[in-house]
């Protein structure tokens, strides 16, 4: 039950990702269709149903784009837990948030200025801009998009094969 599901508006359009718990919910309410099925059946005293992988809402809701908040998963989500400047990729937990253009010099906390690092790289920059430590960022960090969305959402997805068709690999 803590497996992740995908969400498709009414025009089959990624929108979101939810538990299999809420999946269910909603499934059950009439308000979503089970579109993809992964393995085992979600049992319950009088029915049983396949967990689901993807499900598509009944009907079409227009969801204005929003930003995410910035958070340190949300960065590391977009970064996809692979230190920008060495490029590896490390557990959460032995990963750091660098500010591209350092705090101590003005540099802001903001999508643009954040970057994933591990700490060695992040202590090896120092308070200094990468041109000055002489390392060279992976890619340039993006503001929150549609882009970045879909590509969070490709990463959370890379797992779950019934997601590909969905997502525009």
């Amino acid at each position: 039950m803590s497996s992740r599901v995908l969400v498709l508006n009414a025009s089959f359009e990624p929108i979101n990702v939810c538990s299999v718990r809420r999946a269910v919910v909603l499934v059950l309410k009439g308000v979503a269709r089970l579109e993809e099925r992964s393995g085992g059946q979600v049992h319950a005293a009088t029915f049983a149903m396949p967990v689901p992988s993807v499900i598509r809402l009944m009907e079409y809701i227009h969801i204005p784009f929003e930003r995410k908040s910035l958070s340190r998963k949300n960065i590391l989500l977009r970064d996809q837990f692979r230190c920008q400047y060495c490029t590896h990729v490390f557990p959460p937990g032995e990963l750091t948030l660098d500010h591209v253009f350092p705090r101590a010099r003005g540099g802001e906390s903001t999508w643009d200025n954040l970057v994933a690092s591990c700490k060695r790289c992040n202590n090896r920059k120092g308070n200094r801009t990468p041109d000055e430590a002489g390392m060279k960022l992976l890619k340039k960090p993006l503001s929150f998009s549609f882009h970045v969305n879909r590509q969070i959402m490709r990463y959370l997805g890379s797992t779950d094969e019934n997601w590909r068709k969905y997502l525009y690999y």
